[in-house]
């Protein structure tokens, strides 16, 4: 009870804070830019751009060109051989080690001012909705979030990790009776070995709160189910709240909501490891408040202009609602008009929301279709939800297939069905007429005979765990693309298919 009460007075607290910067977003930007261009003045990288001549928007654009990891590497590789006061000042505290889609391992710094900032905005995100509900229930009993390992390496005198297992070192003391696994369970670095060791560990427990990313919560859940023929609603029956990111969930609803019982409260988290951008504010809203008092100044470019000569580069005070942008920021890690690679749409701009919607360099334009991640995923969606039926789908990922054996080309949705249709073939038209009306361009190419419909290859149940073990990246933070714009992941995936 005292605890409850304690977070109830938390949380308000948290939430009267963060209102005065919500209020207040257009000067709480500027004022963020003018502290980190001053803060990083006399690194290397702020003499090499004449920082100390920054004086407004203007000469930050004029001063700084816009770049990606590789762009960006030249300093990165410094900071990583050694050397102090490049990007930021001193040496960063941690290298969060991801995979990225074009420069392969990347290393990306995190300062002393930039990770209490992830810290910060994952204790807000609860804290609100706790606000929020005024549901404290879920304090009482066991927590966990499936994360990679958090055994870090050392680099040079920095700790290497995952974003993840960084993060798993700053769980607070009060918090601490509360967690699950043990330590040396969260230390196991072969996933499968991992989460048989966390089930083991928590199958008896009083499971609160449950957190990751969905596809690796699912193979965990069905690993309970399996043990003890218990849905996970009869199993935790005081489970409450699912926290997750890095992927939408709406392609995993019906599964979960399968292997649980129902669905319980949700909130989304926009983490990555250059910054903790956005999270879900309101149970009934799935826009994601942008945190624009978080180390992080923003920047958009419009998506369908990225890859044009000339850009247009657009503050928060130019964005409109709808529209598909490139999101590029510039933060107290020391990454400068730096492009993350994601893109986004505002869904409102008092406060300022966004939803995720896919990757810049993860589309199909083979015939200049431009299809985006969210245009399938609400596709797939809808003809689910048209079906009325208990289709759930475990995982997709779309390629295109440019030259098949016989007709015209289309684009391949492979998908491993838990429960799949009666007709796959209806099912896969239901898709392609969603998918249409969605996107001008896509349905120019099919009404003109230049693509034919899609084409869905069901793949073999764990198909897609298979694949990602055969590439060695089973488990952690790695996610499957939901598209691609070549073969590389289709042809792999080939060996995983039922064949018809």
């Amino acid at each position: 009870m005292i605890k409850e009460w304690g977070a109830k007075i938390y949380a308000y607290w948290s939430y009267s804070k963060n209102k005065k910067w919500i209020n207040k977003p257009i000067v709480t930007q500027q004022k963020l830019l003018k502290k980190i261009v001053s803060q990083a003045k006399n690194t290397c990288f702020g003499k090499d751009h004449n920082f100390e001549k920054i004086i407004d928007l203007k000469s930050f654009q004029n001063c700084i060109p816009i770049r990606d990891y590789e762009g960006l590497r030249p300093y990165i590789d410094r900071v990583l051989g050694g050397e102090a006061n490049i990007l930021w000042p001193g040496r960063p505290l941690y290298y969060a080690k991801t995979s990225g889609t074009t420069s392969g391992v990347k290393y990306i710094p995190i300062t002393k001012c930039s990770m209490p900032q992830h810290i910060r905005a994952a204790r807000e995100a609860i804290l609100n909705y706790i606000y929020e509900t005024g549901k404290t229930n879920s304090v009482n009993g066991k927590h966990i979030f499936i994360q990679g390992s958090p055994v870090l390496k050392d680099k040079k005198g920095v700790a290497l990790g995952r974003l993840s297992g960084i993060v798993a070192h700053y769980i607070p003391n009060y918090l601490q009776k509360n967690r699950m696994p043990s330590w040396k369970t969260n230390c196991i670095e072969d996933w499968e070995t991992k989460i048989d060791a966390i089930v083991e560990e928590t199958y008896k427990e009083n499971m609160t709160i449950i957190g990751g990313i969905p596809s690796w919560v699912q193979m965990y859940f069905e690993r309970l189910t399996r043990k003890t023929n218990k849905n996970i609603g009869n199993l935790f029956p005081n489970f409450s709240l699912f926290i997750y990111g890095g992927v939408n969930f709406e392609p995993y609803r019906n599964i979960f909501k399968n292997l649980i019982g129902h669905i319980p409260d949700t909130i989304e988290f926009y983490p990555a490891s250059e910054g903790f951008f956005a999270y879900q504010n309101k149970q009934k809203d799935n826009g994601l408040l942008l945190l624009l008092d978080h180390g992080i100044y923003y920047e958009f470019i419009v998506a369908d202009t990225f890859f044009d000569k000339k850009q247009t580069i657009h503050s928060l005070t130019e964005v409109n609602k709808g529209i598909n942008y490139v999101m590029l920021i510039s933060s107290n890690s020391g990454l400068w008009r730096y492009n993350i690679g994601d893109t986004i749409k505002f869904t409102s701009i008092d406060p300022y929301k966004i939803i995720v919607t896919g990757r810049i360099k993860h589309f199909i334009s083979t015939f200049g279709e431009h299809v985006i991640v969210n245009e399938v995923e609400q596709s797939l969606k809808e003809a689910i939800d048209q079906e009325n039926s208990n289709i759930r789908v475990k995982e997709f990922t779309v390629a295109p297939e440019i030259s098949p054996e016989i007709g015209l080309p289309y684009h391949e949705w492979f998908i491993e069905f838990d429960n799949p249709p009666i007709d796959i073939i209806g099912f896969s038209e239901k898709i392609n007429r969603a998918l249409q009306n969605k996107n001008i361009y896509y349905n120019d190419l099919i009404e003109g005979k230049i693509l034919r419909s899609l084409v869905i290859s069901e793949v073999k149940k764990n198909g897609f765990n298979n694949y990602m073990k055969r590439i060695g990246k089973l488990g952690g933070q790695n996610k499957i693309p939901r598209l691609s714009d070549n073969r590389k992941i289709a042809n792999i995936l080939k060996e995983f298919t039922i064949k018809r």
